[in-house]
Protein backbone atom coordinates (compact mmCIF):
# COMPACT_ATOMS: atom_id res chain seq x y z
CA UNK A 1 0.00 0.00 0.00
CA UNK A 2 3.07 1.92 -0.04
CA UNK A 3 2.24 3.64 -2.97
CA UNK A 4 -1.33 4.17 -2.67
CA UNK A 5 -2.47 3.12 -5.97
CA UNK A 6 -6.06 2.10 -5.64
CA UNK A 7 -8.67 4.03 -6.90
CA UNK A 8 -12.43 2.58 -6.92
CA UNK A 9 -15.01 3.28 -9.21
CA UNK A 10 -17.70 4.68 -8.39
CA UNK A 11 -20.31 2.83 -9.89
CA UNK A 12 -23.29 3.75 -8.39
CA UNK A 13 -22.29 7.87 -9.01
CA UNK A 14 -22.41 8.33 -5.07
CA UNK A 15 -20.03 11.10 -5.41
CA UNK A 16 -22.55 12.77 -7.28
CA UNK A 17 -24.74 13.14 -3.96
CA UNK A 18 -21.75 14.60 -2.01
CA UNK A 19 -21.91 17.79 -0.85
CA UNK A 20 -18.97 20.07 -1.32
CA UNK A 21 -18.40 19.94 2.31
CA UNK A 22 -18.32 15.57 2.47
CA UNK A 23 -15.81 15.98 -0.80
CA UNK A 24 -13.71 18.54 0.79
CA UNK A 25 -13.57 16.13 4.36
CA UNK A 26 -13.03 13.48 2.16
CA UNK A 27 -9.89 14.77 0.38
CA UNK A 28 -8.51 15.64 3.32
CA UNK A 29 -9.10 11.98 5.07
CA UNK A 30 -7.59 10.81 2.30
CA UNK A 31 -4.89 12.80 1.50
CA UNK A 32 -3.63 12.75 5.70
CA UNK A 33 -3.98 8.48 4.97
CA UNK A 34 -1.27 8.89 2.24
CA UNK A 35 0.50 11.22 3.82
CA UNK A 36 0.59 9.59 7.40
CA UNK A 37 -0.51 5.96 6.77
CA UNK A 38 0.11 4.53 3.49
CA UNK A 39 3.80 4.52 3.84
CA UNK A 40 4.62 3.03 7.22
CA UNK A 41 1.09 0.86 7.74
CA UNK A 42 2.61 -2.43 5.49
CA UNK A 43 5.33 -3.01 8.36
CA UNK A 44 3.93 -2.13 10.90
CA UNK A 45 0.76 -4.98 10.06
CA UNK A 46 4.29 -7.07 9.37
CA UNK A 47 5.44 -6.67 13.01
CA UNK A 48 1.83 -6.94 14.38
CA UNK A 49 2.08 -3.68 15.92
CA UNK A 50 -0.59 -0.52 15.89
CA UNK A 51 0.96 2.50 15.07
CA UNK A 52 0.07 4.04 18.16
CA UNK A 53 1.72 7.77 17.26
CA UNK A 54 -1.07 8.19 14.61
CA UNK A 55 -4.01 8.79 16.72
CA UNK A 56 -3.53 12.44 17.26
CA UNK A 57 -3.73 12.96 13.37
CA UNK A 58 -6.48 10.61 13.06
CA UNK A 59 -8.33 13.05 15.77
CA UNK A 60 -6.86 16.10 13.57
CA UNK A 61 -9.29 14.89 10.90
CA UNK A 62 -11.69 14.11 12.68
CA UNK A 63 -11.83 10.43 13.02
CA UNK A 64 -12.91 10.26 16.63
CA UNK A 65 -16.59 11.19 17.14
CA UNK A 66 -17.10 13.39 14.18
CA UNK A 67 -20.77 13.84 15.01
CA UNK A 68 -20.12 14.65 18.35
CA UNK A 69 -21.05 18.52 18.60
CA UNK A 70 -18.28 21.21 18.98
CA UNK A 71 -19.73 22.39 22.35
CA UNK A 72 -18.78 18.94 23.77
CA UNK A 73 -15.11 18.59 21.84
CA UNK A 74 -16.19 17.00 18.98
CA UNK A 75 -15.83 18.29 15.23
CA UNK A 76 -19.76 18.76 14.23
CA UNK A 77 -19.93 16.71 11.61
CA UNK A 78 -22.96 14.53 10.05
CA UNK A 79 -23.13 11.03 9.77
CA UNK A 80 -22.54 11.29 6.22
CA UNK A 81 -18.77 12.64 7.34
CA UNK A 82 -18.53 10.08 9.28
CA UNK A 83 -19.18 7.24 7.15
CA UNK A 84 -16.34 9.15 4.75
CA UNK A 85 -13.83 9.33 7.29
CA UNK A 86 -14.20 6.15 8.35
CA UNK A 87 -13.94 4.83 4.67
CA UNK A 88 -10.76 6.42 3.53
CA UNK A 89 -8.93 5.00 6.95
CA UNK A 90 -10.67 1.48 5.32
CA UNK A 91 -9.04 1.94 2.22
CA UNK A 92 -5.68 1.75 4.25
CA UNK A 93 -6.11 -0.59 6.72
CA UNK A 94 -9.17 -2.07 8.79
CA UNK A 95 -7.24 -1.20 11.94
CA UNK A 96 -7.68 1.99 11.27
CA UNK A 97 -11.04 2.36 10.87
CA UNK A 98 -12.11 -0.16 13.37
CA UNK A 99 -9.62 2.10 15.97
CA UNK A 100 -11.97 5.18 15.05
CA UNK A 101 -15.05 3.34 14.53
CA UNK A 102 -15.22 1.44 18.06
CA UNK A 103 -13.98 4.37 19.60
CA UNK A 104 -16.54 6.73 18.17
CA UNK A 105 -19.59 4.30 18.09
CA UNK A 106 -18.96 2.36 21.37
CA UNK A 107 -17.13 4.65 23.41
CA UNK A 108 -17.76 8.46 22.60
CA UNK A 109 -21.48 8.10 21.07
CA UNK A 110 -23.05 6.37 24.57
CA UNK A 111 -21.55 8.84 26.47
CA UNK A 112 -22.57 12.36 24.52
CA UNK A 113 -26.32 10.44 24.15
CA UNK A 114 -26.75 8.84 26.98
CA UNK A 115 -24.67 10.35 29.72
CA UNK A 116 -25.29 13.82 31.71
CA UNK A 117 -23.86 16.80 32.12
CA UNK A 118 -23.30 15.75 35.67
CA UNK A 119 -21.41 12.44 34.48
Amino acid sequence: MASDLYQGHDYFLMDDLLSDEHKMIREAAREWVKKEMSPIIEEYFEKGYFPKQVIPGMAAIGAFGPYIPEEYGGPGLDHVSYGIIMQELERCDSGLRSTASVQSSLVMYPIWKYGTEDQ
